[in-house]
């Protein structure tokens, strides 16, 4: 009695606003879940739909029956080569998603752990190249590839990535300073160079920022639309968000639609292929994801 007295709050009041305060939370998280993944159901369910069935009011929560064979057919249509448009967004997603963990990793250790003449002054350069907009830099870009004679394939759309990416440089710049510099000197003292205490010391403990760079990187290559459109021209080299857009193309067709041999049901699906690899990346990878993002932003 007399230390409820002093606290001035019962024990069985402070539960009860514990349980209180802990189901506001889950079911707040729950119904956001819900809400943020309602979209990829929706596109989902109409995916798997007969041609038709996505336009039913009141519209049904599941396809009945379930169109399994679009998924087949939207690989068989001869005009729009599926297969080939998926090896080439997991080719050109795969080195510059490489690319862009190695130059990310290697310049960010320079900022953070060495010591030059400037090093500060081109950091600066660095973050200032972020508010430049892409489509400024995008007809030099077109005019130089099309004189080195990369047009039409998809090394415009890998190679830059091996020359570093300024906001991936800048978050790994920022997770290496988190690591603590004694780990070098102890390093140095055990007859290590540089490049092995990047390699050896740096790279195990920057695994969470390596991957959190990945899986931007493939985000952003996968989805690509924008560029490939500039630099390719033959349909053979698009990657697959390209490609999804003639699927669009050819439904609003005069022999697309429900009577020619590209539907709703086949976009939608083709739509499914272009987000499910996103959609997986992120499922397995959300921990080292959340994880470099906001250790990240701890030092600056």
């Amino acid at each position: 009695m007399r230390r409820e007295a002093v606290v001035g709050v019962p024990r069985s009041t402070v539960r009860i606003d514990q349980v209180i305060q802990k189901t506001a939370i889950y079911l707040t998280l729950t119904v956001s879940g819900l809400v943020v993944a309602a979209p990829l159901y929706w596109l989902v369910r109409s995916s798997l739909m007969v041609e038709g069935d996505q336009f039913i009011w009141p519209p049904l929560l599941w396809p009945h029956p379930i169109a399994w064979h679009i998924y087949v057919d939207i690989f068989q249509i001869p005009y729009i080569p599926m297969i080939l448009f998926l090896r080439n967004s997991v080719v050109m997603a795969s080195l510059a998603v490489i690319g862009d963990v190695f130059s990310a990793s290697l310049v960010g250790f320079s900022f953070a752990r060495l010591r030059w003449h400037g090093r500060d002054f081109f950091f600066a350069i660095l973050v200032a190249t972020l508010f430049v907009p892409s489509q400024v830099t995008i007809i030099p870009l077109f005019l130089f590839f099309k004189q080195i004679g990369w047009l039409n394939t998809l090394l415009p759309l890998i190679v830059p990535s091996w020359f570093g990416h300024a906001f991936m440089i800048f978050l790994m710049r920022q997770f290496t300073m988190t690591v603590p510099l004694d780990l070098d000197d102890a390093a140095r003292i055990d007859g290590c160079d540089t490049f092995r205490i990047y390699w050896n010391v740096v790279v195990p403990l920057t695994k969470p920022a390596l991957a959190t760079i990945a899986i931007f990187s493939f985000q952003n290559k996968w989805n690509e639309f924008f560029e490939p459109l500039i630099y390719i021209s033959k349909a053979d080299v698009f990657p697959l968000a390209v490609g999804v857009q003639m699927f669009r193309s050819a439904l609003a067709s005069p022999g697309g639609g429900v009577s020619g041999n590209v539907s709703w049901s086949h976009l939608l699906a083709a739509t499914v292929v272009l987000v499910l690899p996103i959609a997986t990346v992120f499922f397995f990878a959300q921990r080292a994801f959340i994880q470099g993002i906001v250790v990240s932003g701890v030092k600056g």
